[in-house]
């Protein structure tokens, strides 16, 4: 790292204009009806797999009434279904559904998109879009080293 590189003042930047965009793409509406504690629900229980209710609750640090309160709306639009715990049949666990799949491949295609619009605004370089696309998988290995 070049001397005149500070590793605090590198992290404070990085942090304040990423909270700033995840911010931004987070409050501008992309359709798909899902609420934000829904999207995340389901974010979970996709990338984990089958869980029960209170395990996904203490995942998401909410209480296991408002995650009961959220599984219940995706059952009822058929984005989650309960199933019988495969180790333990006094259990159940949920899992997504290939329409909960679907509504948050739609709602990332939709944030992408307005990231995309963004990105070809004009308002950037060629240079700078070079850049922003050097700089992802940094960014990536970023977060998987925190």
């Amino acid at each position: 790292m070049h001397d005149d590189l500070d590793p605090d003042g590198v992290a404070a930047v990085l942090l304040a204009s990423l909270s700033v965009l995840v911010r931004r793409v987070r409050q501008v509406p992309t359709g798909g009806g899902l609420t934000m504690p829904e999207r995340t629900a389901l974010s979970h229980l996709e990338r984990s797999g089958p869980t029960t209710s209170s395990a996904l609750a203490r995942e998401v640090q909410i209480t296991a009434q408002a995650m009961g309160a959220t599984l219940s709306a995706l059952r009822a639009r058929g984005l989650v279904e309960r199933r019988p715990d495969p180790n333990d049949g006094r259990r159940v666990v949920l899992t997504v559904t290939e329409a909960g799949v679907q509504a948050l491949k739609n709602k990332r295609n939709a944030r992408a998109e307005l990231l995309a619009r963004a990105l070809t605004s004009g308002m950037f370089t060629p240079a700078e879009l070079e850049q922003l696309a050097a700089a992802a998988p940094l960014l990536e290995r970023l977060a998987q080293n925190i």
